[in-house]
């Protein structure tokens, strides 16, 4: 008997994709496997228990729950020391956390993968409003080469003769038509970077790229590298919050900014409790596999209509994220719009472009999401602008991935 519920002809069209897909599908799970045991024998070390969970008020002083949760992403990082905290309120709140804790004026941040995410704008070189620049701290920015490539030659050229505070690194691709960095790729610059200067902190934002490959840039020379919950990191349960990890020098240094340097990491309650964010990170690395495949068969199934997408299939997966190159914004705008009819919450609503704080174009977003614009479950977006890019990303079934992949036969 037909399942009447789903179109037996398309799912046969996406079954016959996966099997050319099965070899990166393993690829994929190994790497879920891998990231798993991490996190289950930081919880295991941590000693995790229901007393975790509770929430605390006031001022928060001994709050165990928060203080070894920061010590399991530690651990999980392989790194000396970490601050996670609802109180870090997104990415780019996260990230000029980092920056205002480790940067002085007169110094010098040099950004070796261009220029910075939009929303970071403001706080790098804007006006009267307490920016990096306005508190007398410079910057460079050195574009990677057409290849995608770092610019060796212009990075330890630049590093040896100015020795920088602050070696920046954009894992993800933000709004530009690159893709995203892998780890393996960053070890040989850092490493070098180290031996030219070896007071620079190299600061990596790791946004969309958590548990996608079996290391993370602390475990190839990052001083710090931070990110958001409601990506990768929260497994899709995390209501809100970020996370930045690093060596203890840095992570000291930053936490007198996350609060002041009279307090540090003294304070800081959450009544809510933190369950969701240790169950959040305990599913985070079996949710991105999931994002990750179903960002694959997304790709595919629109490389079958004619459209561009970047990275291809068979380029190293570095973040959950597949980009749809579209000829036109008419395009684009009805794939967003798709997206949004697909997801699980607000599937009535229909996205339009609009202006965005922190953005320099209208923007159009689909996040049908259980937590307010969290990207790791199943969303898009973009700017509008040419090229006419969609930012595809999330998911937290490849159930619901496969769904859309059989409405996506029906674009064009």
């Amino acid at each position: 008997m037909k399942n009447k519920l789903i179109d037996e002809e398309k799912l046969s069209k996406i079954e016959e994709i996966e099997k050319k897909l099965e070899g990166k599908f393993k690829e994929i799970e190994k790497i879920a496997l891998i990231n798993q045991k991490k996190v289950l024998d930081a919880f295991s070390e941590i000693g995790v228990t229901t007393s975790h969970f509770a929430g605390t008020t006031g001022y928060g002083y001994t709050d165990k729950g928060r203080d070894d949760f920061a010590r399991v992403v530690a651990k999980i990082f392989g790194a000396e020391d970490a601050i996670c905290s609802p109180h870090l309120t997104c990415g780019t709140h996260t990230i000029a956390t980092a920056l205002y804790g480790l940067l002085r004026p007169k110094d010098l941040m040099v950004s070796i993968t261009g220029d910075l995410y939009d929303t970071l704008h403001d706080t790098l070189y804007g006006k009267d409003n307490g920016s990096l620049e306005s508190l007398g701290i410079d910057f460079k920015f050195i574009d990677l080469l057409s290849d995608e490539s770092f610019d060796e030659e212009k990075i330890f050229k630049t590093v040896k003769k100015h020795k920088p505070r602050v070696v920046f690194v954009q894992k993800s691709r933000g709004y530009s038509n690159r893709r995203a960095l892998s780890c393996t790729e960053m070890e040989p610059i850092f490493k070098k970077i180290k031996e030219l200067s070896p007071k620079t902190f190299i600061v990596v934002d790791n946004c969309y790229g958590e548990f996608v490959e079996e290391i993370e840039p602390t475990n190839v020379g990052a001083d710090v590298c931070m990110g958001s919950f409601i990506k990768n990191l929260g497994g899709s349960l995390a209501p809100t919050g970020g996370y930045i990890v690093g060596t203890k020098e840095a992570i000291g240094k930053i936490e007198n900014r996350f609060t002041c340097p009279s307090l540090g990491r003294e304070t800081g309650s959450y009544e809510g409790g933190y369950r969701l964010f240790y169950q959040g990170l305990f599913l985070a690395p079996h949710v991105v596999s999931q994002a990750v495949k179903g960002s694959l068969l997304i790709g595919e199934v629109m490389k079958a209509q004619g459209y561009k997408i970047i990275p291809e299939t068979d380029a190293k997966c570095c973040d959950i994220i597949k980009s749809v190159v579209f000829d036109t914004q008419e395009e684009l705008i009805s794939f967003v719009q798709l997206i949004q009819r697909l997801s699980p919450v607000d599937s009535t609503f229909v996205p339009v472009p609009y202006a965005m704080a922190g953005y320099t174009t209208d923007v159009i977003m689909a996040a049908g999401t259980f937590v307010e614009g969290a990207s790791l479950e199943l969303s898009c977006d973009s700017p509008i602008k040419k090229p006419y890019i969609a930012y595809f990303q999330g998911g937290i079934t490849y159930e619901q991935l496969r769904l859309v992949a059989i409405a996506l036969l029906e674009l064009k």
